[in-house]
């Protein structure tokens, strides 16, 4: 059982539910987080075990795509000291890093993604930090009730 649950959004052309799928062992690491809200979220408060609504976002129809499950938490995301990376800060100090990664493995996939639309129809979810206005942060917090409408909603067991 899990002790928190996540929204984490990403491009599916950058790294989709199914590319999560294809890695060795469906774990991935989530590296590229460059707000810190979010990084903050992932370095104190996303735990091993943690639930994940995985999300496509900035593609037509944005919806939430299946479950991923936390394996390791927050560690310094390498990519921040390589210069070579799109993820690169020059900034960044590996004695004191500033930007956080987590690892986590794929769950399941939806029978039928759940668009943003749908899930603004669903009652129960009216507070969901994704449907609120402005709301842009790329990882959320999710509620455990928002948790098992969505997965219920998704065809896969909470």
């Amino acid at each position: 059982m899990a002790g928190k649950y996540w929204l984490f959004k990403s491009e599916p052309n950058v790294y989709s539910l199914e590319d999560l799928k294809a890695e060795k062992g469906g774990r991935g690491g989530w590296e590229g987080v460059r707000n810190y809200q979010a990084r903050n979220f992932l370095r104190d408060s996303v735990k091993k075990g943690d639930g994940v609504l995985f999300y496509h976002s900035r593609v037509k129809p944005m919806a939430v795509m299946g479950t991923a499950r936390v394996v390791r938490e927050g560690y310094p995301d390498a990519e921040q000291f390589d210069p070579k990376s799109k993820y690169f800060d020059a900034k960044a100090d590996p004695q004191n890093p500033r930007w956080f990664m987590v690892d986590i493995e794929y769950e399941s996939s939806f029978k039928e993604p759940i668009t943003l639309a749908a899930l603004r129809e669903v009652s129960g979810l009216e507070d969901m930090m994704l449907l609120q206005k402005g709301s842009r942060l790329s990882i959320q917090p999710v509620t455990p009730k928002e948790w098992r409408v969505i997965c219920r909603l998704g065809g896969v067991r909470s």
